[in-house]
């Protein structure tokens, strides 16, 4: 049984996705839907049924997309999971003083968020958790766990879980200023990937009885698997391992695999380019 309520939007976010749709870069990119994925807000109508009633004039966070109810692995439906915003693969969007959705795809959004907060939360957190606890089998304490990109909002959702997990962090960038915030936030330290050797001084920042990383999660691209993978534990395999193009490399076997197993298609920018950080 489908159970719709109404939500009155009190505050909507960005995503890069959203530029990419702008620039038709995007797959299934229509003029018929609004965009945006992420917003938060009271619960105006309801239908009459008692799963739809309890929702009634609460503030509430919305799912970003649909086809993803349980499963840690990630989504169940067969074709994937499809975000709101923007695209034939989702009707809704958060560009929008109302919006219509499943009351399965709410949740009550915590008193201490505001508006703003809330609604930058769902797409870069949940995108970020399936690529750090998920898929990197690596959030455990004292676990060495490089982010490139920092001044990205997914790179600073791992960062985030990172620091809270006890794992020791190590950040890059183009930008000495956000390695300075990162480090503020818990990073153990950063390097700048356009200097020449960058590698070699990320190796000088390891702890000595742990001169390794555990897991890069990689959304920036660039030279990131032939030098950064040069400091994985025994060996590498790269994955495909968000909703977003966000890559996880993790020390292990001997060949070099590509898995994109878990990657919706409708997720992926057709013609996207590394972006600089």
């Amino acid at each position: 049984m489908i159970v719709k309520v109404v939500i009155t939007l009190t505050a909507a976010a960005l995503n890069h996705r959203d530029f990419f749709i702008r620039q038709h870069l995007y797959p299934g990119t229509t003029f018929g839907v609004p965009l945006l994925a992420d917003g938060v807000g009271i619960v105006t109508r309801t239908g009459s049924y008692p799963a739809a009633r309890k929702w009634l004039n609460k503030r509430v966070i919305l799912n970003p997309g649909t086809g993803w109810k349980d499963s840690p692995e990630g989504p169940e439906h067969p074709k994937g999971y499809a975000i709101m915003g923007g695209t034939k693969f989702n009707p809704a969007g958060t560009l929008a003083d109302i919006v219509t959705l499943d009351a399965d795809e709410l949740e009550e959004c915590p008193e201490h968020l505001s508006d703003e907060e809330a609604a930058s939360l769902p797409l870069t957190g949940l995108t970020a958790w399936r690529a750090f606890f998920t898929k990197s089998g690596n959030a455990v304490a004292g676990r060495n766990i490089f982010i490139t990109g920092i001044g990205g909002g997914v790179a600073l959702m791992v960062l985030l879980y990172g620091v809270a997990q006890g794992c020791n962090v190590y950040v890059s960038s183009g930008n000495q200023e956000k390695i300075d915030k990162a480090i503020k936030l818990g990073a153990k330290g950063g390097i700048i990937y356009k200097e020449d050797g960058w590698e070699k001084n990320l190796q000088v920042l390891l702890p000595k009885d742990r001169p390794y990383l555990d897991a890069i999660v990689d959304g920036a691209g660039g030279d990131i698997v032939a030098k950064g993978a040069r400091l994985l534990k025994v060996y590498f395999r790269p994955m495909l391992s968000t909703l977003l193009k966000i890559n996880v490399f993790l020390g292990w076997g001997h060949h070099l695999h590509l898995r994109n197993d878990h990657l919706p298609q409708n997720a992926l920018p057709h013609g996207r380019r590394p972006q600089k950080h």
